[in-house]
């Protein structure tokens, strides 16, 4: 009798709140492709939106793009190419890039000609061979154009999936705007992106960091806020952030990074928070068109960079394992909750805030539990 051929169990998001569970056969490796044992899948706020329909797929799909797990299997060439051998551990890029077209040649392979948003692990039409394309499973297939990482000895795999938001903070708070040492950072959005732009920040150098929230959703997050470099925290249900910075340096912001979503009012507020001369950085979805309280005159009075921030690239992701492995900031003890793939929609509903309970500061699908 002939072996019957080895599966996945996936989780395949069909629609808006229909996550199913999946049996899907693992593919035959070749020379230039791998496939992954995931071992955590981090979650953010696309994550949520994906499954309640706010950002809706147009096919059913295996979501999840902050993978880490270890190499069941690699072809030679893939090996080679991506410098890893089978049984490491390693972290796997959103992003694939084909290594020829002029994006990936200057090193902005996030927009490749040839792969891009329709490529991104976490993305991709179940239909498409061999459909293992996401992390909410417990393999990933690892196509040609594949960009990992290796994780550093002794970072567990729950810690190691903060590589996709640290790369984000340290991107987004510091590579895109240019941060110097001496600088006046003002992060908009306490969330994990948000803590990691405040760390990443600090890391290179600023000399005060504000993070802003709002109201109860957001208080335990900026009461460990701190802890990841903030210097003042700002809830603005409560007070005027303009002038509580003001207060506090004599002065408005260098750089301000706004990493909200479903806060319209936000970039308004971001504007007004910069100084003349001054940087802002607008990261992530936004879930609105509408801007109350943006007033585009003042990007001229103040002769403003206004900067759009798409992903990460592969330095950021170095530079936040190394971070990361470096335990300076407490990225271990964040409140965290983990699940396994029969418990994970639970876990989306509180993110999305329809749960029990307030959302945790970092969820983590663990498909192995």
């Amino acid at each position: 009798m002939t072996a019957a051929a080895p599966k996945a169990e996936a989780l395949v998001l069909e629609g808006p709140g229909r996550l199913r569970a999946r049996e899907l056969p693992l593919p035959d490796v070749g020379d230039g492709d791998g496939i992954l044992r995931v071992e955590a899948c981090g979650l953010c706020g696309t994550d949520h939106e994906q499954y309640s329909g706010a950002l809706p797929g147009p096919f059913p799909f295996v979501p999840g793009h902050e993978v880490v797990g270890r190499l069941e299997a690699i072809g030679d060439g893939a090996a080679g190419r991506w410098g890893v051998t089978e049984g490491q551990r390693v972290a796997v890029e959103v992003f694939r890039s084909c290594a020829r077209c002029r994006p990936c040649l200057e090193g902005a392979y996030r927009h490749c000609r040839e792969h891009g948003l329709s490529d991104m692990y976490g993305g991709v039409s179940l239909e498409r061979a061999p459909g293992l394309w996401g992390g909410y499973a417990t393999h990933q297939y690892l196509a040609p154009g594949s960009l990992l990482h290796p994780v550093p000895e002794g970072l567990e795999p729950e810690v190691a999936s903060l590589f996709n938001p640290l790369g984000a903070g340290i991107r987004w708070a510091v590579t895109v705007p240019g941060t110097a040492p001496g600088d006046v950072v003002a992060v908009l959005g306490p969330g994990i992106r948000g803590l990691c732009a405040a760390a990443a920040a600090t890391e290179a150098g600023a000399g005060f960091v504000m993070v802003t929230g709002r109201g109860s959703r957001d208080a335990g997050r900026l009461a460990i806020a701190p802890r990841f470099g903030a210097t003042l925290t700002v809830d603005v249900d409560e007070a005027d952030p303009v002038a509580a910075l003001k207060k506090a340096t004599g002065g408005l912001a260098d750089v301000v990074v706004d990493v909200t979503a479903k806060a319209p009012e936000a970039l308004g507020q971001a504007v007004a928070l910069a100084r003349p001369g001054g940087t802002v950085v607008v990261a992530g979805t936004r879930g609105s068109a509408d801007t109350p309280g943006f007033r585009p005159d003042l990007l001229v009075y103040k002769e403003l960079r206004l900067l759009g921030a798409l992903g990460v690239d592969a330095p950021a992701y170095r530079a936040a394992l190394d971070l990361l492995a470096g335990g300076r900031y407490p990225f271990a003890e964040l409140p965290r909750r983990t699940e396994g793939l029969a418990g994970l929609e639970g876990l989306l509903q509180t993110m999305a805030g329809d749960g029990a309970g307030p959302p945790p500061v970092h969820g983590v699908l663990v498909p192995g539990r």
